[in-house]
């Protein structure tokens, strides 16, 4: 069994002790000192929280938990039931709430669960405000309400229909275009809310035929859920056994995507967001930002537009942070997520797609020839595993020192620019494991990174 408490929310598997696992003890514990940083930072003695889960199987008990919890605690409760993480984040700001809770374990198998908080905004937590909700957690010093100012609950079924609503409002979302490129597209969803809302999302774009895929959103995932090109086998067939024009796959909480081309290659995940970025940025002048480890190729486009790139630390928080610093029109990251702020600041499959099919669209291009017109990257992803006794902070300081004649970022671990391609070392907060992502133009090369590095901390070792 295990338990993860970190500022950006609590993970674990379902079952076990307190402690080991996410027990019904530490989902009251947690959502308590959540309640209590919503009380304090809206100043409101009856604020209102948002709340939404994924499919999986544990997600109507660990919601009926922590709604609870929320009430007990004089908090109203907004429940959306099923529902994207873009869509809470959404509702946060549209119904003017004090904060959100999403159910999902995102890419993690069934047996997970987790609560990801959010602001009054809808946009993650902080850090300082993360370190603050769990200080109320593991200390106390909350004090439940009285049985006349417990919370209400109050439901609100299909807000993806309001969600919807908004992207197809965005003046770069071209339906009449998508319509008239009388698209076949197969989707994925892996079995969760995706099955509900992409069919739905598709059909007002004016795709004119879909074809469905593990779209019962039962939580019963059929493949592994994290939308890699190893777990996705079936699509690709399918999309070429049906002609289809592309596929999207989406994780179980909708902020992940990944496109399939027509021949059933994949278009690569690290490329959803270079695409829809290069259709904002042929439309509006503007600056951009992804985290440390997504490919060079967003920099590339950005700069081609006369717009200027940033690389944050890894976290969707952080990557938000910078685009409010630097005023940049679209951003997100390598994995599939792409935060449009015209929109909300949030990883946001769908209106991914709603943009990438206008782009597509308009392109009159198939999509593997849309592909074929980006800057040639491939990260190879893989980890150095170490022992507890290790100290990694001093293995990463011998590494830059090693390195220096190399341009060295120490933002988030350690990054090595190389003039052809760069390796990125960050060390896990939960096990002796360096993670070590390097890109370059081929995947042999990208390797070469790895394993020269991998000699380095060997001989430091």
């Amino acid at each position: 069994m295990t338990l993860i408490k970190s500022i950006s929310g609590i993970r674990g598997t379902i079952g076990g002790k307190p402690g080991e696992g996410l027990s019904p003890v530490d989902m009251v514990k947690f959502s308590t000192g959540y309640a209590g940083w919503v009380k304090e930072s809206s100043g409101k003695k009856r604020p209102a929280v948002v709340i939404g889960r994924d499919a999986r199987p544990s997600g109507d008990m660990v919601q009926r938990i922590i709604s609870g919890t929320l009430m007990s605690m004089g908090v109203d409760v907004i429940d959306l039931g099923l529902a994207t993480t873009p869509t809470v984040e959404i509702a946060v700001d549209e119904l003017k709430a004090d904060g959100g809770i999403i159910l999902t374990a995102s890419h993690n198998p069934k047996q997970w669960n987790a609560l990801k908080l959010l602001n009054n905004r809808g946009e993650f937590v902080s850090g300082a405000e993360g370190r603050d909700i769990l200080t109320l957690a593991e200390d106390g010093g909350v004090q439940y309400a009285n049985v006349d100012e417990l919370g209400k609950i109050t439901e609100i079924i299909d807000y993806e229909d309001i969600h919807i609503q908004k992207i197809l409002d965005l003046p770069l979302v071209d339906v009449e275009a998508i319509r008239k490129a009388n698209f076949k597209i197969a989707i994925d969803c892996v079995n969760s809310v995706g099955g509900m809302v992409l069919p739905k999302l598709l059909k007002s774009l004016g795709v004119a035929e879909i074809i469905e895929l593990y779209c019962e959103p039962n939580g019963q995932f059929p493949h592994n859920p994290e939308p890699l090109p190893e777990h996705l086998t079936e699509i690709t067939s399918m999309v070429k056994d049906h002609n289809a024009s592309l596929g999207f796959v989406v994780d179980p909480d909708v902020d992940r995507l990944a496109i399939v081309n027509e021949d059933g290659s994949m278009f690569g995940e690290e490329y959803t967001l270079v695409a829809i970025a290069d259709y904002i940025l042929s439309n509006h002048k503007g600056n951009t930002v992804s985290n440390l480890s997504s490919t060079r190729a967003l920099k590339d486009i950005t700069e081609q537009y006369g717009g200027t790139y940033k690389a944050t630390a890894v976290g969707e928080v952080n990557v938000v942070e910078t685009m409010k610093e630097t005023n940049a029109i679209i951003g997100g990251e390598g994995n599939g997520g792409v935060i449009y702020p015209a929109l909300h600041y949030g990883r946001d499959a769908l209106v991914g797609i709603a943009l990438f099919l206008s782009y597509l669209a308009l392109s009159g291009k198939s999509c593997s020839q849309l592909r074929a017109g980006y800057p040639d990257y491939v990260i190879s992803k893989n980890k150095i595993e170490l022992t507890p006794a290790v100290n990694v902070d001093e293995i990463l300081q011998t590494l830059i020192e090693k390195n220096n004649e190399f341009n060295i970022n120490t933002q988030d671990g350690v990054k090595i620019e190389y003039q052809e391609g760069w390796v990125h070392l960050r060390k896990s907060n939960t096990e002796p494991i360096i993670r070590v992502y390097a890109e370059a133009g081929t995947m042999e090369m990208a390797n070469q990174y790895y394993e020269n590095i991998l000699q380095q901390v060997n001989a430091i070792l």
